[in-house]
């Protein structure tokens, strides 16, 4: 069975190292296809493969990519066909490698004409060091240094993001029409609102005393301007002050 086609040009492979949980492997792949990349590869995964779990966990459309997923038993052999792999850890600093930052190793990933990898530790210890030596760079993310532990789906999403920023699309996709009530209140409505309820007020003695009446008007009219109301929001603020005043 051969592996999708990447939304991404030139993706990276995913590499899971003997992953612990199968719904961690299912969230790792929907997190993956939040950001285009289709690639995964499990090394020894602990409860075998397939897992219902992670199945169950990818939930839908990112089951895909679980059905694509090859599994090796060793890390040496998951790496066939890659010439480039980062080791995302906060360990291995004593061996003599580039550390780098999801941003920067994601920058040159997108640059880099040969296939590369991305390379995850179990959920409980991480990358051991000989793991580490066989990748080519160590991606560490600067985080809270009393807490540095990252989740692997956490990971595999935040690396994804960094690949993805520069070339997926830059906003969301644009919503159907709003229906009437959903939109925004243009400026006569909005002033409408401001009359209504400063007559209401002035009926109810709200606006006293005199000498703080103008002061307080404005403080009024300027908190409508302010806020973003719909036309709904609108005819609501209208009928709860009728309905307030009726008696």
């Amino acid at each position: 069975m051969q592996t999708e086609r990447p939304i991404l040009p030139n993706a990276p492979a995913v590499i899971l190292v003997a992953p612990q949980m199968g719904e961690n492997i299912g969230a790792a792949a929907r997190a993956m296809l939040n950001f285009g990349l289709t690639e995964m590869r499990l090394v020894a995964p602990r409860d075998g493969w397939p897992n219902p779990k992670a199945v169950a966990m990818a939930s839908g459309a990112a089951g895909r990519v679980l059905d694509h997923a090859k599994v090796y038993p060793t890390l040496a052999e998951a790496m066939k066909g890659i010439e480039y792999a980062y080791a995302t850890t906060a360990r291995g600093r004593e061996l003599t490698k580039p550390v780098l930052t999801p941003e920067a190793a994601m920058a040159e990933t997108r640059a880099r004409a040969g296939r590369s990898a991305i390379i995850f530790g179990p959920e409980r210890t991480g990358l051991e060091n000989d793991d580490i030596a066989r990748a080519n760079a160590i991606v560490t993310v600067p985080v809270n240094p009393e807490f540095p532990s990252l989740n692997l789906a956490q990971a595999v999403l935040l690396m994804g993001y960094e690949l993805g920023r520069d070339t997926l699309p830059p906003e969301p996709a644009p919503h159907a029409r709003r229906a009437d009530s959903e939109e925004l209140a243009d400026r006569v409505e909005i002033e409408r609102l401001g009359d209504h309820y400063d007559e209401r007020l002035t009926e109810a003695g709200f606006f006293f005393p005199d000498t703080k009446a103008a002061s307080m008007r404005l403080n009024l009219r300027n908190m409508w301007s302010r806020l973003p109301l719909t036309r709904g929001d609108v005819r609501v603020l209208h009928g709860i002050l009728r309905q307030l005043t009726r008696r």
